[in-house]
């Protein structure tokens, strides 16, 4: 928790997540249907929560949440995944403080590939342009580092950023708008893409989440343990 924030009121990652998750419940009727607490040896109090909400158009919305001021973790993630016989794109906010700064990741994660659907990137991704040159705009937001190996698994409007508290709170309207333009999708559909969806999804998502391309599962493994680092990580993949 940075020294701007009380211990009575959520953070601003935490804030931006509970935000973006009141949102598409509202939006998508999901209701929870597995609240669990995470523990880790190094804390007498569970650590954090995963939650899994179904219901509406989509698949499922998971949202892992891990506060460990020690160490000084806050971080909350939320990813809504659309139908496997579905081309949207999944939606993902991860909102974080680690101490010394704020970070984000924002995305819309392709269900096809961009460089041979020019119909369905330019619905789904090309309205977001703007919304992409505008954050990277904003006074106080610097580039994360992310390795081209994980940047491949995404698409080219990710924002994946750190901030300073102003700039974090700037950032509140382009996730908004993000989430805004990708509950159109789910409402309108996209254009239709000549490729087996569930098949692309399931390799798409089993590299996205693998130990062996993203370091975050070993920090996870490291604070949860393995066997509650694998329920998380298997939320995330099937």
């Amino acid at each position: 928790m940075s020294t701007t924030e009380s211990a009575n009121t959520p953070s601003l990652p935490a804030a931006l997540s509970e935000r973006t998750l009141t949102t598409l419940i509202s939006a998508l009727d999901l209701e929870t249907v597995e609240d669990v607490a995470l523990t880790s040896a190094m804390s007498a109090d569970p650590v954090g929560r995963l939650r899994v909400l179904r219901g509406g158009p989509i698949d499922k919305a998971v949202t892992v949440d891990l506060v460990v001021p020690p160490i000084g973790l806050d971080s909350h993630m939320i990813f809504a995944f659309t139908g496997s016989d579905s081309a949207v794109p999944h939606f993902t906010l991860d909102s974080v403080y680690g101490g010394e700064y704020y970070a984000m990741h924002l995305d819309l994660i392709p269900r096809a590939d961009l460089a041979v659907h020019l119909e369905y990137l330019d619905a789904a991704y090309l309205p977001l342009t703007s919304l992409l040159e505008d954050a990277w705009r904003i006074e106080g937001v610097s580039p994360a580092a992310i390795g081209p190996r994980q940047r491949a698994l995404m698409s080219p409007w990710m924002v994946v950023c750190r901030a300073d508290a102003a700039a974090f709170g700037t950032l509140t309207g382009t996730v908004d708008a993000y989430l805004e333009h990708w509950l159109t999708l789910v409402d309108k559909g996209v254009p239709a893409v000549g490729e087996d969806p569930a098949a692309r999804d399931r390799a798409n998502r089993a590299n996205l989440f693998s130990p062996a391309v993203d370091p975050v599962w070993a920090q996870v493994t490291r604070l949860l343990g393995a066997e509650q680092s694998e329920r998380v990580r298997g939320e995330l993949i099937v």
